[in-house]
């Protein structure tokens, strides 16, 4: 039997031994990524000035994180934190996110010492090589060995810091797309119920037109009976009155869909939903939308956040397949009992191994892996900076968009005021004989293209807000039990 206190002797001076090289080694880190710089530019496009009588922006401020509050409705807020407490994608989303937060604790476990068990069995017969010429004296025997084994990794060239730092951006670009898809969410929610409020808007002018048909109708027969029209002139206002009823059904089937995926958003089956009486007048834009500088653009929008993060893997990657190329240590110590299948005295052993792996020839695959990784690490960067570059270009055109929004709605307005007048006009000439049917239907057919018009130009300047709003990186809260029991 060996003396305890040697073995205690031997343990401490493997144990410090074994301290000493991993401080040594520092748990070198392959990770060398930096960050590209932030971009140069301070303005979205050339004539900002041109813009600000008509777009109000107040650039330099950024968006709440419910960027949707900025709509200022109660039920685009409730619908909103809805829809991200349910939407299955969002779901989806958060899982690959938590896989990819362990896939960063299994890479980081190389950093550790390895503890394993491990127990064999052999039967051994010695040769004339250990035993000379007596090996032929000397009996098969059974023997076993067992006990715990360690085992270290020295990241000595930073391959196991190289790989804990492509899994943490992988990680990064789970966490941008999650972030992404909360945005997609809440941006697809806002927007189905504009087309909800739109449409009804739409549905309700065309109401008032067939109605408006509808008296035009009783007028001109009564007309024709007193013998002051023709016959013409009644099918012709019936031939009106029909065809303005068929611009309802195609609008019921738009507000269906929108409802439909309104549900589908929200986590709701079709058949349980309540359809959402959304109307434009329940919206309340602030008057003057935030929108950041280009240089925090970059940091706020999930589409680059998802780009950088893949530039980051690419960057590990390079910093994996250098440390491919370099030399490989390893530490292994064991202890444990071995002795004899039959019996007889058994002894605890001890052993500590040094080991070093170092490429020599490998047909050129290795140097050939890392010029990979360098090229992947430079197309990265130029889906990075293209990401960037579209990002400035949708936040340009909504910028412009919204502009031009200002300016219809405005001439839109004066379109309906000046039809409406002209309306009321022509009718009075009608009944009072100055004017025939076809300047009233003329009349008529100007002052409804003016109604719709209005509505969608309302509707569309929402939708350029929540667009703008969008492209500008509105982020998200995350939305808690308590807080939608609250609302």
């Amino acid at each position: 039997m060996s003396n305890p206190h040697s073995i205690i002797e031997h343990a401490r001076c493997f144990t410090a031994v074994f301290l000493a090289v991993l401080l040594a080694s520092g748990c070198a880190s392959g990770d060398h990524y930096v960050r590209p710089a932030d971009p140069s530019q301070v303005r979205y496009i050339q004539t900002p000035t041109q813009l600000e009588s008509t777009a109000p922006v107040s650039l330099g401020e950024e968006p709440p994180d419910a960027w949707w509050s900025l709509l200022g409705s109660d039920q685009v807020n409730r619908l909103v934190l809805l829809a991200l407490q349910n939407n299955q994608s969002l779901t989806g989303a958060k899982a690959h996110l938590a896989a990819a937060r362990e896939r960063i604790r299994a890479a980081r476990g190389a950093w550790y010492p390895q503890l394993d068990a491990s127990a064999a069995v052999e039967q051994t017969r010695f040769g004339a090589t250990v035993l000379g010429p007596l090996a032929k004296d000397f009996p098969v025997f059974s023997a076993y060995a067992a006990g715990p084994e360690v085992s270290y990794d020295l990241d000595v060239f930073g391959g196991t810091g190289a790989r804990v730092a492509r899994a943490g951006a992988v990680a990064q670009y789970q966490a941008a797309e999650l972030e992404a898809a909360e945005l997609s969410v809440s941006g697809n929610v806002v927007l189905e119920l504009i087309d909800i409020a739109t449409v009804r808007a739409q549905i309700r002018v065309v109401e008032e037109i067939v109605a408006d048909d509808e008296r035009m109708l009783v007028l001109i027969r009564a007309a024709r009976d007193a013998g002051a029209v023709s016959a013409m002139d009644v099918l012709s206002a019936q031939s009106q009155a029909d065809h303005d009823r068929t611009l309802l059904p195609p609008l019921h089937q738009q507000l269906s869909a929108a409802q439909d995926a309104l549900a589908n958003l929200t986590g709701v089956a079709p058949a349980d939903w309540t359809p959402v009486e959304m109307d434009l007048d329940a919206i309340r834009l602030v008057e003057t939308l935030p929108m950041v500088l280009p240089s925090e653009l970059v940091r706020r929008r999930p589409d680059i956040g998802a780009a950088e993060a893949q530039l980051h893997a690419a960057s590990a990657a390079v910093g994996v397949a250098t440390a491919d190329m370099l030399p490989h240590f390893t530490l292994a110590a064991q202890i444990g009992q071995q002795g004899l299948l039959g019996g007889g005295p058994s002894e605890v052993a001890w052993n500590l191994v040094g080991g070093l792996t170092a490429p020599i020839f490998h047909g050129g695959a290795l140097t050939a892996q890392r010029r990979a990784a360098q090229d992947d690490y430079q197309a990265a960067l130029a889906i990075y900076q293209r990401t960037v570059l579209n990002a400035f270009a949708q936040v340009a055109d909504t910028l412009q968009a919204l502009g031009n929004d200002a300016d219809a709605l405005r001439t839109q307005r004066q379109a309906r005021d000046s039809a409406s007048s002209s309306l009321d006009l022509t009718r009075l000439g009608y009944e009072a004989g100055n004017a025939g049917y076809v300047q009233v239907l003329d009349a008529q057919r100007l002052h409804q293209q003016a109604q719709l018009g209005v509505v969608q130009a309302s509707s569309q300047r929402y939708v350029d807000a929540v667009k703008l709003l969008l492209a500008a990186g509105g982020r998200v809260d995350a939305p808690t039990e308590a807080g939608l029991a609250n609302r």
